[in-house]
């Protein structure tokens, strides 16, 4: 999960991949933000009219989101935003535990100066983001934090495992946790990131093990979400057409 911003600021830009960035960030953010709630329907032809482009611009856009698994795309009845249950959340965050683990340890082994640097940086962007109260930027950039840990594991299969458990977790998070707060607090991060650049893997795999307990411990399983209409959802975006 990059940051996705960036790619909504593109909107001069032409090119199907241009508008597909662009559509694929709205939606990814309005369900990160909950204003698109677990099982809305993602019509095509409303959100072809939404954002001014064809359906096919959509699917792509739709396409790659499932393939987040923050989205559905079921045969003959269009996509839905995943909800993914009670249950699934709590195997995800018991695949992430693992996960991490093995990521934490080899990222002790690894990291360079210049990766450290970066994370560095993107803890201070992420508490920008915090600060500011974009409960969806702040997400997207815990996740992308520890996208760029798996990248210091220098191990490809491992960091393709974790893009999927991230936005999945993302979107968990989103669905699940109480309140506006960051999903990560950021000391933890900046502690583990320490931890990391001292060589101490004992250490840091502790951080990470009870960083990850925190995260799922501000989860609320008996939360509510509240219905949105794609029109209301995306009237940013109507009001620049």
């Amino acid at each position: 999960m990059s940051e996705l911003s960036s790619s909504v600021e593109t909107e001069g830009k032409s090119g199907s991949m241009a508008q597909d960035d662009i559509v694929y960030a709205h939606i990814f953010d309005a369900i990160l933000e909950r204003r698109l709630p677990p099982g809305t329907k993602l019509n095509e032809e409303a959100l072809g009219d939404i954002f001014g482009v064809s359906r096919t611009i959509i699917r792509r856009s739709l396409l790659r989101l499932s393939h987040e698994q923050v989205v559905v795309i079921r045969p003959n009845r269009g996509a839905i935003v995943a909800a993914p249950s009670v249950e699934e959340a709590k195997q995800v965050f018991i695949a992430r535990q693992a996960l991490e683990a093995a990521i934490t340890e080899l990222a002790v082994m690894n990291a360079t100066a210049k990766q450290i640097s970066s994370l560095r940086k993107l803890i201070v962007l992420e508490n920008a983001a915090t600060n500011q109260g974009d409960l969806g930027k702040a997400i997207r950039l815990s996740g992308e934090f520890h996208l760029q840990l798996a990248e210091m594991s220098a191990n490809v299969p491992l960091l393709n495992f974790q893009r999927s458990l991230v936005s999945l977790t993302s979107l968990i998070i989103a669905q699940y946790e109480v309140g506006n707060s960051t999903p990560c607090v950021l000391d933890e991060h900046s502690r583990l990131l320490d931890a990391i650049e001292a060589k101490d893997v004992v250490t840091a795999c502790q951080l990470m093990q009870e960083h990850l307990k925190h995260i799922e411990s501000k989860l609320n399983l008996d939360g509510e979400t509240v219905s949105s209409d794609l029109h209301v959802v995306f009237s940013n975006v109507l009001k620049k057409k």
